[in-house]
């Protein structure tokens, strides 16, 4: 029987503020999940619950099927690693790593062969006889990971444990938690405000708002289809446009640009007649004209002027902020593209929306 993870509406409270509210969800064993959202939206305070340091004000935690709400931490065999290391500085590396093996009266030859496969798995036992102020912060928080893994816990909570380090090593090191996670086939539960991070490395990511489960999906389902408009716009980039639908035809308030949604797009033909937002992300957006034999729009009503304002180079990805009827849009083309069309700030350009590619969402609902 599959040791999983069951919260069934947990609720927090701290005195007049509800850090988590009614929230349920299951983790099976060996997924990598991630709680993904902005401070203060409750991801932090469902770790510390699962993990026993904090006790839910109503709500149930089950882990393999029996209810662990009053068991304390130490009991529950979880792993976890914070942001910090909280290494010990004057033990060398595999005294870090063997530490919580060396509590249990583990024998001296086991703890050794666990530390070495440990530290072998992050590259690092090389490194065993150094002290923890010798080592880069990368170095330190892999001694840190293994370390919470030497107990051999069930699941291994982590809390924003990359969010100290810089970007380059932040990339190299969350693949490593990746690789160390399939190689070992562990529970992982990982709590980011990152959203790079979250759909680069889980099996499925829960994004919070306010205490609330916005919505829980595998990462490509998040990005290309946000269940809400907050996720829409906080996963990845968005652009946003509120009014009106009318026989799929929507007329902005802003600036009374109108765009032809088709059936496809995401509830456009069910919200037909009310007040909608809808959104289009910036790769969407086509650069039209200056293309030889280039073929007519498919709709000429989202064919539209813009002049653009910023251009900011992001590496193969060249991102545009185009002023449209003085509502400020995000356009994201490629290199080659910006360079074929030699693009400069306060050049005029022609934007295609297509009409495929709008998601709608209910007015006044994030």
């Amino acid at each position: 029987m599959a040791k999983d993870l069951v919260l069934k509406k947990l609720t927090k409270k701290f005195e007049k503020i509800t850090a988590v509210r009614d929230m349920s969800l299951d983790v099976k064993e060996g997924e990598f999940v991630c709680f993904l959202g902005p401070s203060g939206c409750g991801k932090t305070t469902t770790l510390r619950m699962i993990a026993g340091f904090e006790t839910p004000t109503s709500g149930t935690i089950y882990y393999d099927g029996e209810i662990i709400n009053d068991i304390i931490p130490q009991k529950r065999n979880f792993g976890i690693v914070f942001q910090s290391y909280a290494l010990f500085p004057h033990m060398t590396v595999q005294e870090n790593v063997g530490f919580g093996l060396q509590m249990r009266k583990v024998p001296k030859q086991q703890i050794q062969k666990r530390v070495d496969e440990l530290l072998s798995l992050v590259g690092l036992r090389d490194q065993k006889h150094k002290y923890p102020p010798e080592l880069s912060g990368g170095q330190q928080q892999r001694v840190a990971l293994v370390r919470s893994l030497a107990t051999y816990p069930q699941i291994l909570l982590l809390d924003e444990p990359l969010s100290a380090l810089d970007a380059k090593i932040r990339v190299n090191l969350r693949a490593e938690i990746k690789k160390v996670q399939v190689e070992l086939g562990i529970t992982m539960i990982y709590v980011t405000h990152d959203q790079e991070e979250a759909l680069s490395i889980s099996d499925r990511v829960i994004v919070m708002n306010r205490g609330f489960i916005e919505q829980v999906d595998r990462p490509i389902k998040i990005y290309k289809n946000p269940g809400t408009k907050f996720v829409a716009d906080f996963v990845g980039t968005s652009n946003f446009f509120e009014g009106v639908l009318q026989k799929n035809i929507l007329t902005d308030r802003e600036t009374n640009l109108q765009f032809v949604l088709y059936k496809g797009s995401k509830d456009s033909s069910g919200i037909s007649g009310g007040k909608i937002v809808a959104s289009i992300r910036p790769e969407k957006i086509i650069l039209y004209g200056g293309r030889e034999s280039e073929p007519p729009p498919k709709e000429k009503r989202n064919l539209k002027d813009g002049t653009i304002e910023v251009v900011t180079f992001l590496g193969v990805i060249v991102r545009l902020l185009v002023i449209m009827e003085k509502k400020r849009i995000i356009v994201d083309i490629t290199e080659s593209d910006f360079e074929q069309h030699m693009l400069r700030m306060g050049d005029r350009i022609q934007l295609y929306f297509p009409p495929e590619d709008f998601l709608v969402f209910p007015a006044g609902k994030e």
